[in-house]
């Protein structure tokens, strides 16, 4: 896979110590000769050019390129960026760093990004993710689809601990990825019982969150009809 990275700080050669050791092929752009560190990624490929004008993009042929990764730390730049690897040169993903929060609505498809990735909000839900139960929390945000990737720990009062995967009768829209019990990361066959404790990842619309969270709260449980109800019906 070849990927192009837009910014050649911190975060962007960290991303491509990652890509390059898993054995991609690697364009690192930025405008400052001060960030060309070519001794520190020499198996990358290095261009001194202004990622946000055509022309350097022409350079850097980035219709080869199966990814761009926008990682500088200005949020204008990294839409433009976005925008014209989609619109310009095809590219099929794009990924784009968000730097200021208040800047998060305008990363979509609209302006080409694929995956758009928020430190704070990674942070935020990295922390909530650590000590929620029964709580959904948000990690990541697709552009394409209004699809995020969420996480539940599965509480122990839930009605669902002990029933089978393909017993559950999960929201439209929403497809649960893998289980994590134990330190083990679980594929979620239909005949995989759920207990308590799991951590389920899923990709969902963003209108069935509500409907998961309600689904695998503990306030909730399956009648003998197969309706929901609560427990101080």
């Amino acid at each position: 896979m070849r990927v192009a990275i837009a910014g050649a700080g911190n975060v962007g050669n960290s991303i491509a110590k990652e890509l390059l050791e898993n054995g991609h092929e690697v364009l690192l752009i930025d405008r400052d000769p001060s960030r060309i560190a070519v001794e520190g990624l020499p198996t990358a490929e290095w261009l001194l050019a202004d990622a946000c004008e055509i022309s350097s993009l022409d350079e850097a042929a980035l219709q080869r390129c199966n990814v761009v990764v926008a990682a500088t730390g200005d949020d204008k730049a990294n839409l433009v960026v976005s925008l014209l690897a989609k619109t310009e040169y095809g590219v099929p993903r794009v990924v784009a760093r968000i730097n200021h929060p208040k800047n998060e609505w305008m990363f979509d498809e609209k302006w080409g990004v694929d995956v758009a990735v928020s430190t704070p909000r990674l942070l935020s839900a990295l922390v909530e993710e650590a000590v929620s139960v029964g709580d959904l929390v948000r990690l990541l945000r697709f552009s394409q689809g209004d699809a995020n990737l969420v996480e539940l720990t599965l509480p122990n009062d839930t009605a669902l601990v002990g029933t089978t995967v393909g017993e559950v009768d999960w929201p439209e829209d929403t497809a649960l990825v893998t289980i994590i019990r134990g330190g083990r990361v679980l594929i979620p066959t239909p005949e995989e019982p759920l207990a308590a404790l799991d951590e389920l990842l899923f990709v969902a619309h963003v209108d069935r969150e509500e409907e998961l969270e309600e689904l695998l709260s503990p306030a909730t449980f399956a009648g003998e009809n197969g309706e929901r109800g609560s427990e101080n019906e």
